[in-house]
């Protein structure tokens, strides 16, 4: 089912791609933008989680710098029957953690120095089963690409933007349609994007709460994590890209009021009810 949703994911963005090509190009500004979109759609899959990690500024840590970290999180990979991914430290005082790569085999766990010293260890674990979970279940995957493909619209819509704004290429009267449906795509490419991740978002937490409470063995740990994470994502605020914020336990930018129209996380409360009552 996830390797249909990744090859949705991907047509629906090289769509979107193309539309953008065509109003602001024409024909051939639909093929230029076809190429790049395949291009993209190539290198997201075999590097989705290098561009994910890049995205949120982490940084690798080994066992000998992190004994604890790892011990836990090898512990609770073998209880999922995972090999162990790669540790990474997210610099951000904010508590949260993601999971990225494109299979078991080429995976990786990121939390950040926040949910270290905020977390005690049943609730670290919950949260680090949590992530094993999105692995395992292997919508990694989708996640990971939908932060690599999102990002890159954003950025090629923001720059047509500027350029329709400061006129480039609008010399004639004949531009001026093309570069006003470009501005328009512009516009709407980075909304459009983020409604697909909605639609591949929120579910998926859900599921994957459920099969992280199998793996650590109680639920309660990862419900009382989810609180704590959730009250101090609303005070403690996190530089990163918007495009990589459905990759995170609890959204990192929960505090701005204009993120909450587009939360790719089911509420928190939900998801502490569905914990609280599992029976393990």
């Amino acid at each position: 089912m996830n390797t249909i949703k990744v090859w949705l994911f991907m047509g629906s963005l090289t769509i979107l791609l193309v539309l953008l090509g065509n109003a602001i190009g024409g024909q051939s500004g639909a093929l230029l933008f076809f190429i790049i979109a395949t291009a993209i759609n190539i290198f997201s899959y075999f590097f989705s989680d290098k561009i994910a990690i890049k995205m949120t500024e982490s940084y690798p840590v080994s066992e000998a710098e992190a004994p604890e970290l790892y011990c836990m999180v090898k512990s609770l990979s073998q209880r999922a029957g995972l090999p162990m991914p790669k540790l990474y430290i997210t610099p951000s005082e904010q508590p949260n953690a993601f999971a990225t790569g494109r299979n078991p085999s080429h995976s990786a766990v990121a939390v950040t120095e926040g949910i270290m010293r905020l977390l005690n260890r049943s609730e670290l674990e919950g949260v680090l089963a949590h992530e094993l979970a999105h692995i395992k279940n292997r919508d990694v995957l989708v996640s990971t690409i939908a932060a690599a493909l999102a990002g890159a619209v954003t950025m090629m819509s923001n720059a047509f933007q500027g350029a329709a704004i400061f006129g480039v290429g609008s010399s004639d009267n004949e531009k001026v349609g093309n570069m006003a449906g470009g501005l328009l795509m512009a516009f709407l490419a980075p909304i459009a994007a983020m409604i697909i991740q909605l639609a591949i978002s929120r579910s998926r937490e859900y599921m994957a709460d459920a099969a992280g409470a199998e793996i650590a063995g109680a639920s309660d740990g990862l419900s009382n994590a989810l609180l704590k994470i959730e009250s101090a994502a609303h005070s403690i605020p996190m530089d990163v890209n918007p495009a990589a914020s459905h990759l995170f336990i609890v959204n990192p930018l929960s505090g701005a009021s204009l993120m909450k129209l587009f939360s790719t996380h089911p509420p928190i409360m939900e998801r502490v009810e569905r914990l609280r009552n599992i029976r393990l």
